[in-house]
């Protein structure tokens, strides 16, 4: 016997297509995707979003909040960063070239990627979702801790295994640290080949309404093509983020200053 209810299953066949698609979707392509009469389909999408378990963005497509995946106590917040986020993000990678994604930082210190949006050039930059991020040696994670409480900032330093990810990871506490005032002044952070070797990573912080540091907003370039580019890929993230944060509410002018360059990469340190 049949034990399902027809509306809770098509809820959960919706959340789960969602899940599973790349990229925001139009209400047709579920439509044809599920078979739900069109109605239904749109009375459901807008319950998901209603409930913060999806957006629809400026151009009425759908996309599944990733966080409501897995656990829904901060899923009205990341709704409303991701609303605001989304279409800057597929904008940046499209000025770009390269993936693009948004990132916060876990009460212990880690990095969750939340939303990611994938260069459409063969040799691309990509990483799941699911997961956590080393902080100490990604540029998003440095971004976050630059601008974290310093307390738990300490903590996190205290715990975490600083383990060299590729030959230039830098492992040093005291080194990481001091990056932070130049990442706070300049208003972004680079890892080159810390994280992942033949990737460099860009990231920029995005502010909320009440002028704290809520996500950072993140470049994952191929190394050779950052390079040949590095300032003009800065500046179109802080322009980015920036763009971000002031439809979080955020008043442009109230964070420090930026400045036009990119900054140097850290030289590797050895562990000996």
């Amino acid at each position: 016997m049949n034990t399902e209810v027809k509306s809770a299953a098509r809820v959960l066949d919706l959340l789960e297509y969602l899940a599973g698609c790349s990229e925001p979707v139009k209400l047709k392509e579920i439509v044809a995707a599920l078979g739900f009469p069109k109605s239904s389909a749109h009375a459901l999408a807008q319950t998901l979003v209603s409930r913060g378990y999806a957006i629809q963005d400026a151009t009425e497509r759908y996309v599944l909040v990733h966080a409501s995946r897995h656990q829904s106590a901060s899923r009205a917040l990341e709704a409303r960063l991701l609303s605001a986020a989304h279409p800057i993000m597929e904008q940046l990678r499209d000025e770009t070239g390269e993936t693009v994604m948004l990132a916060v930082l876990t009460v212990r210190g880690d990095c969750r990627r939340i939303a990611k949006c994938v260069s459409r050039q063969a040799v691309r930059y990509d990483i799941e979702l699911d997961g956590l991020s080393d902080s100490y040696c990604s540029a998003t994670g440095r971004v976050l801790l630059a601008h974290w409480d310093p307390a738990l900032t300490d903590g996190y330093f205290a715990r975490a295994h600083l383990v060299p990810r590729t030959p230039k990871t830098v492992t040093d506490p005291g080194t990481i640290r001091g990056m932070f005032e130049t990442i706070r002044a300049e208003g972004i952070a680079v890892s080159d080949e810390e994280h992942v070797t033949g990737s460099t990573g860009l990231a920029a912080p995005i502010w909320g309404r009440e002028g704290k540091v809520i996500a950072a907003l993140n470049l994952g370039v191929v190394t050779l093509r950052y390079h040949a580019r590095a300032n003009e890929l800065a500046e179109l993230l802080r322009n980015g983020a920036r763009r971000i944060s002031e439809r979080l509410g955020h008043k442009s002018g109230s964070n420090p200053a930026i400045l036009t360059t990119v900054p140097r990469p850290p030289r590797a340190l050895s562990d000996g």
